[in-house]
């Protein structure tokens, strides 16, 4: 599977405020922030309500008043020249305040974000007397002497239980832990919440098929999945019903089935599940004979 055909950014917007849970009362997310009128954005700016906020996690507690966050996705370099434009992405958005020097420099901070751990970068860095310190692992900042802070986060090396979401944007997610992130995802309660780990979830499946490999027949598995699923199938199941009241409860609700079904059926083929495997489900969850399960897979 091509890079390009995961979509990894939104999956990491959605990765960074699930990790900001319990602090998201003090941020503002806003994701691909253009700088200018310009086609130029950063993938992820968090601004702090107030200054005095004390961020919990420990990528949070690098954060000053305005934040850019730049993502590379699993494929991606991440190198001299990457880490200076992020640096030049700062400086734009420093000088595009309202007011001369309406945001210092020294409220702005820069964060990299990349699975695997950029050694040449690094080398570059400590030949160029900028040191780097390791606080929390997989976290380094950088020092010596740089136009803004800048933290480098290698999600490879975090705490899988401290940053579940962020781990799980990657093509080498171990089942034990994707089984972690279903039950994480189940303990949420809020939509906001839901909608962001569905997002993870999604991503993390389309990365790694050989989970979905082990998953499947799995019946454990599989109703573990339905159930986080359940919730997004039943509102698209209510809005077509809610469109097709003008035309007739009776009709509303069927389209509502059917749109149901078809969730299920694209879902499962985006997962790796083969034909018969989905036939089965479908046939089992809404009690449909045989041949109409064919005609929803288009195989007759």
């Amino acid at each position: 599977m091509e890079d390009t055909k995961i979509q990894w950014h939104p999956g990491f917007v959605a990765a960074m405020s699930l990790e900001f849970k319990s602090d998201r009362e003090s941020l503002i997310f806003q994701k691909e922030h253009n700088l200018n009128t310009k086609p130029l954005e950063v993938d992820l700016l968090v601004i702090k309500k107030e200054a005095s906020a004390r961020i919990e996690n420990e990528i949070g507690g690098f954060f000053r008043g305005h934040n850019i966050m730049e993502y590379k996705s699993p494929e991606d370099v991440l190198n001299i020249d990457v880490l200076y434009k992020a640096i030049a992405y700062a400086a734009l958005y420093k000088s595009y305040g309202k007011s001369v020097d309406e945001r210092e420099a020294d409220d702005i901070t820069v964060t990299l974000v990349r699975e695997g751990k950029p050694k040449g970068l690094f080398g570059h860095l400590e030949k160029q007397g900028n040191p780097l310190s390791q606080p929390y692992k997989g976290i380094y900042y950088v020092g010596g002497h740089c136009l803004f802070p800048i933290q480098i986060v290698v999600t490879k090396e975090l705490d899988g239980e401290a940053h579940a979401w962020l781990k799980a944007l990657s093509r080498k997610v171990e089942e034990e832990a994707a089984k972690r992130l279903l039950e994480k995802i189940k303990g949420l309660t809020e939509k906001e919440d839901k909608d962001m780990a569905d997002s993870v979830l999604r991503v993390m499946l389309e990365a790694n098929g050989q989970i979905v490999e082990k998953w499947k027949g799995d019946a454990d598995m599989f109703e573990a999945l339905m159930e986080i699923m359940e919730p997004q199938i039943q509102m698209r199941e209510k809005k077509v019903w809610e469109e097709g009241i003008e035309k007739g409860r009776k009709e509303g609700m069927e389209e509502g089935r059917k749109e149901g079904i078809q969730v299920i059926v694209g879902t499962l083929r985006e997962l790796g599940q083969r034909d018969e495997y989905i036939r089965k489900v479908i046939m089992k969850k809404y009690g449909i004979p045989e041949e109409k399960a064919e005609e929803y897979l288009g195989i007759m």
